[in-house]
């Protein structure tokens, strides 16, 4: 084992990387709370800057999966669609499969340009998660309770404010509302057969009405929809800790464009539009369980320096008064010092693994297991 492949699976460097996100991330925060001044003045302005502030700290991220653990991302589509990659708004389809799957397409979204600028449909809860919702309030991220009798006012609203947007946007759904567990998957095709849909293997039953919604909000902004499956070779099931460990995958995306005009108007038909997408989704899913390949032309974006530049920087300006802080406190002799000092590192270290585990499947939200047997 090199030098390099040790450091990273230390817990000390991985305190190290936690401590870099987060306390940038509240200085980032800190500085999109003084740009709400701008709003009333100059909305643009605003936006823009805050796109920056959030590529700033996302990046990060970015960083960890493409240089820290070089997990390789390939692209497999037509180079028409490829070509229109962050230059056009889109919504964005992909399945909800793994830990990692926001994070390989910010991966994406980075390649392309549009990192700071990209959008979700979050729930509510992550709102008040530290760092994370904040940055998505600060962006004007639309967040739903899942339950459409009171989201429907919120959500369209949401989406109506991001129609004059000044910078290219991909606005990402996960349709099947959770993340993918057999458990609610066996449910998902119970109400599946009860509707007399056609069962999914490797997919929840897509929940349309967040979909009908942005595609009725977003028409003469959106130009087209982006369906985006996703696989990892060697049947790999990656996690953010294996990130962090420097553990290097291999991600297939296959991506398919949908001009917005060919998705029809009306709601009911659009619903169906949507079904018959998962059931092409599940078949690309089988044929890549059977051949370890999507169909399309290969294509692999290069990777940018700008995210690791993004994070040397910060790591520059907030371990070098870390480093000096701690070696003031151990040389003090001083043992309330020195024990305020390891209680502000153990709070650190809790405060990081709470936030990896938000990614974490067997943590994830008990929601699906039983609002599959609710009508939309």
């Amino acid at each position: 084992m090199g030098l390099i492949a040790f450091l990273k699976t230390q817990f000390i460097v991985h305190l190290l990387i936690g401590f870099v996100f987060v306390v940038s991330g509240l200085i980032i925060n800190f500085i999109q709370l003084c740009t709400l001044v701008l709003w009333p003045i100059h909305k643009q302005l605003y936006r823009r800057v805050n796109c920056r502030l959030a590529y700033s700290l996302w990046s990060q991220l970015v960083m960890l999966l493409e240089w820290w653990s070089g997990t390789e991302c390939t692209l497999f589509s037509d180079k028409d669609t490829v070509d229109k990659f962050g230059k056009e708004h889109v919504i964005i389809i992909l399945n909800h499969n793994f830990e990692i799957d926001f994070l390989c397409g910010w991966t994406m979204t980075e390649r392309f340009g549009v990192l700071g600028s990209s959008k979700v449909l979050a729930k509510k809860e992550l709102l008040y998660v530290p760092l994370i919702g904040w940055t998505w309030y600060f962006l004007e991220i639309v967040f739903c309770k899942r339950k459409w009798e009171e989201d429907r006012d919120t959500v369209v609203e949401g989406l109506k404010y991001l129609s004059d947007y000044p910078e290219y946007m991909w606005f990402l759904l996960y349709c099947e509302g959770t993340r993918f567990t057999e458990t609610k998957h066996r449910i998902s095709m119970e109400v599946a057969e009860s509707k007399g849909l056609p069962k999914l293997k490797y997919h929840l039953l897509p929940r349309t009405k967040g979909f009908t919604t942005a595609v009725q909000c977003l028409r003469g902004t959106v130009s087209a929809v982006y369906d985006v499956t996703l696989n990892f070779r060697g049947n790999k099931n990656p996690s953010l800790l294996g990130i962090l460990y420097g553990k290097k995958y291999e991600a297939d995306m296959c991506v398919r464009r949908f001009p917005l005009e060919d998705i029809p108007l009306d709601e009911k038909e659009a619903a169906t539009w949507l079904h018959k997408l998962y059931q092409e989704k599940d078949a690309l899913q089988e044929m890549y369980n059977q051949e370890g390949t999507f169909p399309g032309q290969q294509f692999k974006p290069p990777r940018r320096p700008w995210t690791l530049l993004n994070f040397l920087f910060w790591a520059t300006v907030l371990l070098s008064p870390l480093f000096t802080f701690g070696f003031g406190v151990f040389a003090s002799g001083s043992p309330l010092l020195i024990l305020a000092f390891l209680g502000f590192v153990g709070a650190a270290s809790f405060g990081v693994r709470r936030l990896i585990g938000v990614t974490e499947i067997e943590k994830g939200s008990s929601y699906g297991n039983q609002e599959f047997k609710k009508k939309e």
